[in-house]
């Protein structure tokens, strides 16, 4: 039944440009499930970005794969559901709007929606040096910025993440209303 279908919400950008904080403080006031993508990478991926190697799509996809079948449960069982996800392609994308069984193309039909943090690079080159313990290096950055693209018939939302975190969440509950 569509109607007891849940909904996930991708909170996306590269690194550093507060997926995981925004996600999480945005599952909070939706009483939703975060899933954080960086906690389903596997060993490997961490440890070649760890070593300042970009990954390749031959370390993403498979990665996707596990997110959309995450994401999936959540919309099979009538949850909404937030990722926290780099999500820099459209065909990443396109993986993860597969966890909604009922897609079958055309980003008004789907049950995944994505928010894009936008942050000019400096301000994430700043974020990145105060980052402690975290396996992505800001030597990292450049190869993000240069593998993120939109196309605008997608319909993702856009949102300045350069603002204080409320700013940005009250921003984003702001659009997803008017989406609604």
């Amino acid at each position: 039944m569509a109607s007891d279908k849940g909904k996930a919400i991708v909170v996306m950008g590269v690194s550093g440009a507060g997926k995981s904080t925004i996600g999480a403080m945005l599952a909070q006031v939706m009483n939703a499930r975060f899933l954080d993508a960086d906690d389903y990478h596997p060993q490997s991926n961490k440890d070649k970005m760890k070593g300042g190697i970009p990954l390749s799509d031959e370390d993403r996809i498979p990665w996707l794969e596990t997110l959309r079948d995450a994401l999936r449960v959540s919309l099979e069982n009538g949850e909404t559901a937030i990722l926290g996800c780099s999500a820099l392609k459209k065909h990443y994308r396109e993986i993860l709007r597969c966890a909604d069984a009922e897609y079958v193309g055309g980003a008004a039909s789907c049950g995944v929606r994505f928010v894009l943090l936008s942050v000019d690079a400096e301000v994430l080159a700043a974020r990145l040096e105060k980052r402690e313990a975290h396996f992505m290096p800001p030597t990292l950055l450049t190869s993000q910025l240069d593998l993120l693209h939109i196309d605008e018939s997608e319909g993702i939302l856009k949102v300045d993440a350069s603002l204080h975190p409320h700013q940005t969440l009250k921003a984003i509950q702001a659009l997803l209303l008017h989406q609604s």
